[in-house]
C-alpha cells in the first residue's frame, strides 16, 4: 500500500481551507457599530426622568456641605468642595422653570466635565447607568417647551430625556462674571 500526502488525496482541500479562512477573517458586513449606543446616566428631577451621556459625567457626589453664593442666578445652588475642588452645583429645577420640593440628604450631585468647565447637577435621585440606541432618540415632546427644549438630545419611546451636555456647558447664560461694588 502506497501512502500518499492528504494533498495528494484531495487536491482541493488546501483551496478551500483557505477560502474559509479567508472569508472567517473578513469583518462582518452587519456588525453593529460602537457609535449607535449611548451610555447615559438616569436620574430624577421633578418627577420627570432624564439622562447624561456617561462620557461626560465625572462622579455623583452626596449633597453635602453645599456653601451658597450670593450675587448669581437663581439657578445657581451654591459651591462644594469635592476633595479639594471648589465646584459651583446648577439646580436644573430652577434652570428649567420645574416646581421645587426642598433639599434632603437623598439629593446626588452629578459631577460632569466638558469644554473646559466642571460643575455639579443636581438631581433628586440616580437611578443608573444603561445603554440606549442613539437611533431611538426622538425629537422634543411638545410639553417640552422652552429651555428644557434648548438642551435636548432627544426622548426615548419610555420618555426619557435625553440632555445635550455639551450644549448646557457652552451656554454662555451659567457662566456668571458678576462684580460687587463695596460701598
Amino acid at each position: 500500500m502506497k501512502h500518499e500526502s492528504p494533498n495528494a488525496i484531495m487536491p482541493d482541500a488546501a483551496q478551500i481551507l483557505r477560502a474559509r479562512a479567508k472569508a472567517l477573517a473578513r469583518p462582518p458586513e452587519h456588525a453593529p457599530a460602537a457609535a449607535t449606543l449611548l451610555e447615559v446616566l438616569e436620574f430624577r428631577v421633578a418627577q420627570e426622568r432624564y439622562a447624561l451621556e456617561t462620557r461626560y459625567v465625572r462622579e455623583v457626589y452626596p449633597l453635602k456641605d453645599l456653601t451658597p453664593l450670593p450675587c448669581t442666578p437663581p439657578f445657581v445652588l451654591g459651591i462644594v468642595n469635592v476633595r479639594g475642588r471648589i465646584l459651583p452645583v446648577l439646580d436644573l429645577k430652577k434652570f428649567f422653570d420645574l416646581t421645587e420640593q426642598g433639599l434632603t440628604d437623598l439629593h446626588r450631585i452629578i459631577l460632569i466635565e466638558g469644554n473646559g468647565l466642571e460643575l455639579g447637577l443636581l438631581a433628586d435621585a440616580t437611578v443608573g447607568v444603561r445603554s440606549i440606541p442613539a437611533d431611538s432618540l426622538q425629537p422634543s415632546l411638545p410639553t417640552l417647551t422652552g429651555i428644557r427644549g434648548d438642551y435636548l438630545k432627544g426622548v426615548t419611546a419610555e420618555r426619557l430625556v435625553v440632555l445635550d451636555v455639551a450644549r448646557i456647558l457652552a451656554d454662555p447664560k451659567i457662566i456668571v462674571h458678576e462684580e460687587v461694588d463695596n460701598l
